[in-house]
């Protein structure tokens, strides 16, 4: 969660913003400590905009914009800035895809020129997609196939949702990697790359006043462009609890539970998710923790035992519980104390003591996250290109400190119910050359109760 603890007021006063005529979107945070700027470029596309056959071009996208333009050579994008003494990068979500540059201050200039250019003159060769294509597919082998709880984690999300599309990986299932060709790439840019689908985030040493001048420079003779319509996407609701097994190679099992749960939408009132948000927080954050403290040091049912969940999102939100069996232990033992946790919770509620030391847990990280030029231009480009205020942060953590034992206690009863979950375990299998997976009483991972 991207929240942040200073009054609202100052962020407010070094904060400006403009759009420009053709839609595009300027947002300008000063901080003049150091002589540093951070430049990104947002695009609300991401890959709950793909269509069925196409997903991960998103992504793939993402790695053929540093592959040329009419005027940059291949690879001379992250030259030119490493030249200039900065580095460059770009990421990928199911919510948007951005694209970032840090330097001096005084080369803002070639950021935003360079940025420009590739927004609207990419060169979409098709020697260069089939290259990173194939790159593509070796990213998703290694960090997908190859990775037992990434593998669990794509199946557990296709299996909780439907029809909404945050059920496809953002890399993309293979079959559609391996059929994808450079008209996919290039509907995908001509249809979303465009200044008015996106966010220009200046954060740094800056005058806002001179930044407006650089972007209009830059960006101004860019036509917009006529957008798809964005139609609702609602999961449906579910009936009844889903279970799934994965099997693959892997040392130990692993289940996770998926409950679905509610996502921030009105940042003034909406009072669940905060609630949510400090429940995370009393389950999972430290050693002081409840599923830290209680599963895995008193009962010892768990070698780890985790909660997280996400209140921003462009599509709907899941709070995930998690955890690995200790050894003579089954993935049904740590359900058990897993669910155990949130009946306690349900019933008991939480201490004050819980409550604070959630809410200085929240604020102290913001304190250190401010030092970073980054993460404010992160935090601003996130919540605009959601749909929220960027300058609600403060107003954010107003409304988490708000948060009361009561409405923990209550979304834990009304969210953490069969009805809205789904679990998923991971079935261990033969490691590479013949390691077995370590044994469990029961002969092994398996609970399909």
């Amino acid at each position: 969660m991207f929240l942040s603890c200073h009054g609202a007021s100052a962020l407010a006063a070094a904060t400006a913003q403009r759009t420009l005529a053709n839609g595009l979107k300027v947002i300008v945070k000063e901080d003049h400590r150091s002589p540093v700027v951070v430049s990104m470029v947002w695009y609300r596309a991401g890959s709950m905009d793909e269509v069925s056959g196409t997903t991960g071009v998103a992504h793939m996208l993402e790695h053929m914009m540093f592959k040329g333009t009419q005027k940059v050579t291949v690879g001379e994008f992250s030259r030119t800035i490493g030249r200039a003494g900065g580095r460059a990068n770009a990421f990928t979500s199911r919510d948007y895809t951005a694209y970032h540059e840090q330097l001096h201050k005084s080369r803002l200039a070639l950021a935003l020129e360079l940025e420009a250019d590739r927004m609207v003159n990419l060169s979409l060769a098709g020697d260069e997609f089939s290259k990173e294509l194939k790159v593509v597919m070796e990213e998703r082998r290694s960090r997908t196939d190859d990775d037992p709880h990434s593998q669990l984690r794509e199946q557990l999300m296709a299996s909780i949702y439907l029809s909404h599309p945050y059920r496809s990986p953002v890399i993309g299932w293979m079959n559609d990697l391996q059929n994808m060709q450079l008209a996919d790439a290039r509907g995908w840019y001509e249809k979303w790359y465009a200044p008015n689908n996106a966010t220009l985030v200046v954060a740094g040493d800056v005058d806002p006043e001179e930044v407006f001048q650089l972007a209009e420079k830059s960006f101004g003779a860019i036509p917009a462009r006529t957008l798809p319509e964005r139609k609702p996407q609602i999961e449906p609701r579910q009936f009844g609890i889903k279970r799934i097994t994965v099997k693959a190679p892997a040392e130990l099992p692993y289940v996770v539970m998926a409950y679905h749960a509610p996502v921030l939408r009105d940042v003034e009132n909406d009072w669940e998710p905060y609630a949510l948000f400090v429940l995370n927080g009393i389950l999972d954050g430290n050693d002081a923790s409840r599923l830290n403290r209680e599963v895995v040091r008193t009962l010892r049912v768990a070698d780890a035992a985790n909660s997280s969940y996400d209140l921003i999102n462009r599509g709907p939100a899941l709070f995930f519980l998690d955890g690995v069996p200790a050894e003579g232990k089954t993935v049904a033992d740590v359900e058990a104390a897993l669910r155990e946790q949130i009946r306690v919770l349900v019933e008991r509620g939480v201490s004050n003591d819980e409550l604070q030391r959630v809410k200085a847990q929240v604020a102290a990280a913001q304190v250190y996250a401010r030092d970073s030029v980054y993460y404010q231009a992160l935090r601003i480009g996130m919540l605009h290109t959601i749909g929220l205020p960027y300058d609600s942060s403060d107003l954010q953590v107003r409304k988490m400190r708000e948060v009361s034992a009561e409405q923990v206690r209550e979304v834990a009863r009304r969210y953490f119910i069969d009805d809205n979950l789904t679990v998923a375990v991971l079935e261990p299998q033969p490691l590479p050359g013949g390691k077995r997976p370590r044994s469990n009483p029961d002969g092994g991972a398996r609970d399909q109760r």
